[in-house]
């Protein structure tokens, strides 16, 4: 029996290979760009998750294949999982029953699209998915989708059919989070980065508001693309 009593919280991340990842914000960003920022932002998702108190961290990384190109990207604390599944609601459902089975009480999946987040949030949903009262915790995107899923058992059904590419995810992963009669928290809403919009707003956030947030995407915008 596993000794494992820690809560787990997963960055869901891809091998940041050009042509492979962002590929909606080619263009205006060329392949290249668009996977250097990718790396940006998977870096500073793990940056902030590694300074959760309480926690043990994960990277759950795809392809299976790609292990030795994620391994150099996380620090010594950080669990390296393949993910896998068909598509995305299967690894999710997936990953989060391995490491509910691994003896973790409740297990946070993350996106790495979220660099601005602010770690009260992530804070929050910790606090929340060790109350005995909550089931289910989610951060919703504003685009519709969810940044963030907490859970303390598998639950197929949150997963399963869900219309991942359209503005319904959210919705309806709370109406069947209502059929299970799962106590839910839900987090602030925030933006992930999958368009060009969301690449100026993320850009004019970062121009505007100071401090050590998201320094490696800072870096990608303001140190390399200076023009």
């Amino acid at each position: 029996m596993s000794l494992m009593r820690r809560h787990a919280i997963a960055v869901m991340a891809k091998a940041p290979m050009a042509g492979r990842v962002k590929t909606r914000l080619i263009p205006p960003l060329s392949q290249e760009e668009a996977a250097e920022l990718y790396r940006c932002l998977l870096l500073d998702k793990i940056l902030q998750v590694g300074t959760l108190p309480g926690v043990d961290p994960y990277l759950a990384y795809t392809p299976t294949e790609a292990r030795a190109q994620m391994a150099p990207l996380v620090p010594q604390a950080f669990t390296l999982i393949p993910q896998s599944g068909s598509d995305l609601g299967d690894r999710l459902h997936r990953l989060s029953a391995i490491l509910l089975e691994r003896g973790h009480p409740g297990v946070i999946l993350i996106d790495s699209d979220t660099p601005t987040l602010p770690s009260t949030y992530l804070l929050e949903a910790i606090d929340r998915i060790q109350s005995e009262t909550t089931d289910l915790v989610l951060g919703p995107a504003e685009d519709g989708g969810y940044y963030l899923i907490g859970l303390k058992r598998p639950c197929r059904s949150l997963f399963d059919r869900i219309p991942w590419s359209g503005p319904s995810v959210m919705t309806e992963t709370l109406r069947r989070a209502s059929q299970q009669r799962l106590e839910v928290a839900t987090l602030p809403p925030w933006f992930d980065v999958d368009t060009p919009n969301d690449l100026v707003r993320l850009r004019n956030d970062l121009a505007t508001n100071g401090g050590d947030v998201a320094p490696h995407t800072r870096a990608f915008f303001f140190t390399q693309r200076a023009d």
